[in-house]
């Protein structure tokens, strides 16, 4: 009997995990879907005339337009690639920074300070300034999403650095590992899912500057599709505008996700542990 429960056991665990891969998403969407389906019904049922929020139907119908003309692609994929640019480059820059900031005492002192203090800046603030320096063309509009997603990957990095167990980094020193096999077997399963929760919330900052870098004479993108939105009194376009930014923000979180999976596997966390079995 005991060799025949370990296999079922193991089994068990795999079908429920299978399923978990297609609840999880699932029930994600339940809120959302119940609450479209509760204000169609209302607008339907005459309880209000949809006209300052209209429903999802008129907002499926403004999709169906844009996409039909073209509009609709042409605009994600502007505000797409912005924003992956900026969040190139701003994850490039905070980790490096932050990285040098968390490892050195005197880098900390030298550079935090500053970056603490321009961190309290508004995003708006900055528009006039890389404006005057780069101009109302792309080069402005990567810049300020590069400005929002670097601060929280920067103070991710340098927190996840400086919270790294002195013992474990003793333990790799009594193995006298190197310099790059302290960094790949102590530092780096160390630091990295906290670096994955910087990512994320950079990428959520991105996509929330992005709106503020498209208000600086863009033509085309979603942030441009708010404007015209605003300006022609479209509520439905509006609308459309900041459900397509929700469903791209969720779109790319989801692959950050997916991409850093594998790197974490090693983790043996209560909620792993709850959900398999």
């Amino acid at each position: 009997m005991t060799a025949t429960a370990g296999p079922a056991t193991a089994e068990q665990k795999q079908r429920k995990s299978g399923l978990g891969r297609f609840t999880g998403p699932a029930l994600g969407l339940l809120l959302p879907l119940v609450l479209a389906a509760g204000w169609e019904l209302a607008v339907r049922a005459g309880w209000s005339n949809g006209r300052l929020v209209p429903p999802p139907s008129r907002v499926y119908e403004e999709f169906a337009e844009l996409a039909s003309t073209g509009e609709l692609q042409r605009h994600v994929v502007a505000t797409l690639l912005r924003v992956v640019a900026g969040f190139g480059l701003g994850t490039l820059v905070g980790t490096l920074l932050g990285a040098l900031a968390g490892y050195s005492t005197l880098v900390r002192r030298l550079i935090d300070p500053s970056l603490q203090g321009l961190r309290a800046v508004p995003s708006i603030a900055w528009i006039p300034l890389f404006i005057l320096w780069l101009g109302i063309f792309e080069t402005s509009k990567v810049a300020l999403i590069a400005v929002g997603v670097f601060f929280p990957i920067y103070l991710g990095v340098m927190g996840a650095v400086m919270s790294v167990d002195r013992k474990i980094v003793e333990v790799g020193r009594l193995f006298r590992l190197s310099g790059i096999g302290m960094v790949r077997r102590i530092l780096l399963p160390a630091v990295l899912p906290a670096y994955v929760i910087a990512l994320r919330s950079g990428l959520g900052l991105g996509w929330m500057f992005v709106i503020a870098a498209e208000f600086m004479g863009a033509s085309e993108g979603l942030g441009y599709l708010l404007i015209d939105g605003q300006q022609l009194g479209k509520t439905t376009e509006i609308i459309a505008a900041i459900v397509a930014f929700a469903v791209l923000g969720k779109l790319t979180d989801w692959l950050i996700v997916l991409i850093t999976a594998p790197f974490l596997r090693w983790e043996d966390r209560v909620r792993t542990a709850t959900v398999e079995d």
